[in-house]
């Protein structure tokens, strides 16, 4: 896609030290962007990326995207801003919910305040298949986030700040992911840990990640949420797929049965923004509902028909086998160093 709109401007990545940031400096640092701001809490993390890039044109803060003064501290001379900032661990997210609240939808709202403030030009707020039909803590705050970004876009002309949102499932080799995971346990010679064998899920790379976020940036309108359609995979295949690809068939696999606050499918689509969404191909767009509250106004007729209600999910989306998985997987940077390493 194109970056060219990129050239020459300042862009800040809030949560910039995590997998996305990285995956983004990736992308952008042989193109003409004039400045990148990583913008997080962790001084470690901040520390070991300038010793990795060793590039004048990222610019590192230390703050929290909890408290609005230090995310305005970082926002002056701003043009873009991709807000990545979030707790995303579903399991630990339901035992500090308030913890996700705090950063998933305060900190959202932190960094759409100071990015309105500042004159930031557009806005993309990531989110995740879970905040569709959310049942855990972190889907649920994630889905309050959208809702504080959709409600946040009608404040604000969007030629003078735009902004909008993505949705996107699992990303395979992530911080934090079930891959590295699955890997460590056979170099360790531990029983690979699986949840739930006929568990789906989407599963994307961080760099079709960072495609649906330019995707966005060059498509979207205000209030939107742009959907990348993924294929999904059960967790026994994705477990099978690791271990043939580390010749290690025959290592154990241990079911320890569903974590808190997980499902057993996940969706990027819901019935009712799948009778508004625009197909655009790889892509669906979730319009903003832009009535306000008087409805009456709108109303010109009832409905005729009930309409066919259907969903996006990782059940109905079209299930990778396991040598497709195994493709997948080995186009990945990360399991191919793994993989030399286990001098495989």
């Amino acid at each position: 896609m194109n970056t060219d709109s990129f050239d020459g401007r300042t862009l800040l990545i809030t949560g910039g030290t995590g997998s996305f940031g990285n995956a983004v400096l990736n992308r952008f640092l042989n193109t003409g962007i004039g400045e990148i701001r990583i913008f997080s809490r962790d001084e470690k993390k901040q520390d070991d990326m300038r010793h990795a890039y060793g590039d004048p044109r990222i610019k590192y803060y230390i703050g929290d995207v909890r408290d609005l003064n230090s995310i305005e501290e970082a926002m002056p001379g701003v043009d873009y801003v991709f807000s990545a900032a979030a707790l995303k661990q579903v399991p630990s997210c339901e035992f500090f919910p308030m913890e996700a609240v705090r950063t998933n939808v305060i900190g959202t709202d932190n960094v759409l305040t100071a990015a309105i403030r500042a004159g930031v030009k557009k806005v993309i707020c990531l989110s995740t298949d879970k905040a569709a039909y959310p049942i855990n803590a972190m889907g649920t705050s994630k889905a309050m986030m959208e809702k504080v970004f959709v409600a946040k876009s009608r404040t604000v002309d969007e030629k003078r700040t735009l902004i909008c949102g993505t949705r996107y499932g699992n990303v395979m080799c992530s911080r934090g992911s079930v891959i590295p995971l699955f890997m460590d346990q056979i170099v360790e010679g531990r029983p690979i840990t699986i949840t739930e064998p006929k568990m789906t899920r989407f599963i994307m790379s961080l760099e079709e990640a960072v495609e649906l976020v330019i995707y966005a940036f060059e498509h979207a309108h205000a209030g939107d949420i742009l959907v990348k359609k993924a294929p999904s995979c059960t967790i026994e295949t994705l477990a099978q797929a690791v271990k043939e690809i580390c010749h290690a068939e025959a290592h154990e696999t241990q079911v320890i049965g569903i974590r808190h606050g997980e499902k057993m499918a996940e969706t990027l689509l819901t019935a009712e923004e799948y009778l508004r969404a625009e197909d655009q191909g790889d892509f669906f767009r979730i319009p903003s509902d832009n009535r306000d509250l008087n409805y009456d106004k709108y109303f010109t007729r009832g409905m005729t028909e009930r309409p066919k209600f259907e969903t996006f999910n990782s059940d109905n989306t079209r299930i990778l086998g396991k040598e497709e998985v195994k493709e997948r997987l080995l186009s990945l940077e990360y399991v191919r160093n793994r993989l030399a390493e286990m001098e495989i």
